[in-house]
């Protein structure tokens, strides 16, 4: 398996994005999502999906030169058409416009129609977050120290949701009707939610397949007939499972809700993906920022949000764990590590990865360690 730096990484995969199609920017801004998943240990949102975003780009699924456009903005809120463009370069635009809106109105709300898909919601969520924030060198570009712990600076609430290709069932059900609907918030201080509403992200068990791992843990999926099944095959064939049974099936539901039904896109099995040949994704997304200084000084906030997960962490440690962690722990701490050490990248998703850069003419391949 080799290590990958991840300024190398992230060079090589701009360069392939740009020889599938996509401009210089918009290529510069998607490798950068998809690294900074890696970085943080979120692999299945990473650089794995790169050969999918090139399938798409080269059959015109998705379109590289569209920009998107603002269908309407009133007050606080917006609706935009992302066109079918590269997701990442829509989001980038939905980020700064939920920015804008919140720095004038104390909150800003976009809801994106017809995106594609966009790495990792936390990426959008911090970029939301750190808006604001003044240079602070002992942080990385998503907010984790040098030394694994967090010290994210800011001064807006980044909150972000996504729908997705249909791969899971409503509950008691057996067809797939919604997707992995991500649910993400990020704040100033030492916490990060980002969450599928199912057991785990579609992307792991095709990282699973492409690995040649047979087995995945029970509960992450079901076969073809709504069976629970721990063959990554058969789980790549079948359906995710719902996040805690019908609660994961209506936090899915609502998150559908503020995504495709209030875009007025496409729903539920309407919907495509970066593994659905002959059609666009047609995605939805919603980016809401929230200007903390309207309730009360950013530092106040941060002050309070360190006391809250010190509470929680100054509980007594469980019978088999050593500590107590919150949200965004095991990933600052990740990114920590592989800054250091550069990136681990399966050997299947690395030979995938090699082949597509040559079939592109890429031939600049960063050497592993």
């Amino acid at each position: 398996m080799p290590l990958i730096a991840a300024a190398e990484l992230t060079r090589f995969v701009e360069a392939i994005l740009k020889a599938g199609g996509a401009p210089p920017h918009k290529a510069s801004i998607a490798a950068a999502s998809l690294v900074g998943s890696n970085l943080r240990g979120v692999d299945s949102h990473g650089v794995l999906l790169v050969p999918r975003y090139i399938d798409k780009l080269r059959s015109g699924e998705i379109d590289p030169g569209a920009d998107g456009r603002v269908l309407s903005e009133s007050g606080a809120c917006m609706l935009f058409d992302g066109e079918n463009g590269i997701g990442q370069w829509i989001s980038e635009q939905c980020c700064g416009h939920a920015i804008r809106l919140a720095q004038s109105n104390g909150l800003g709300m976009v809801v994106a129609r017809n995106s594609n898909h966009f790495g990792a919601a936390a990426w959008w969520a911090q970029k939301i977050r750190d808006s604001g924030a003044g240079p602070c060198p002992a942080l990385s570009a998503s907010g984790a120290m040098t030394d694994g712990t967090s010290g994210a600076a800011g001064s807006m609430i980044g909150i972000v949701f996504c729908n997705a290709s249909p791969l899971v069932p409503p509950w008691q059900g057996k067809q797939g009707r919604i997707g992995t609907n991500p649910i993400c918030m990020a704040v100033p201080g030492p916490w990060l939610l980002d969450m599928a509403t199912t057991t785990v992200a579609a992307n792991r068990i095709f990282k699973a397949v492409i690995n040649g791992q047979e087995e995945i843990p029970a509960g992450w999926a079901l076969d073809s007939d709504g069976v629970p099944t721990t063959s990554a095959s058969a789980a790549a064939k079948g359906l995710l499972m719902p996040l805690g049974g019908y609660k994961g099936s209506g936090l899915g539901m609502m998150v559908e809700i503020l995504c495709a039904v209030l875009a007025g896109s496409a729903m539920a099995n309407e919907v495509g993906g970066i593994r659905v040949a002959g059609r666009p994704s047609r995605t939805s997304q919603t980016f809401l920022a929230i200007d903390i200084a309207r309730f009360m000084p950013v530092a106040e906030f941060t002050a309070r949000m360190e006391k809250l997960v010190g509470i929680m962490k100054s509980t007594p440690a469980a019978q088999g764990y050593s500590e107590v962690l919150v949200a965004g722990d095991p990933e600052w701490r990740t990114e920590a590590e592989r800054l250091r050490h550069g990136i681990p990248v399966d050997e299947g998703n690395w030979k995938e990865l090699c082949e597509t850069a040559a079939q592109l003419g890429v031939t600049e391949v960063p050497a592993g360690t």
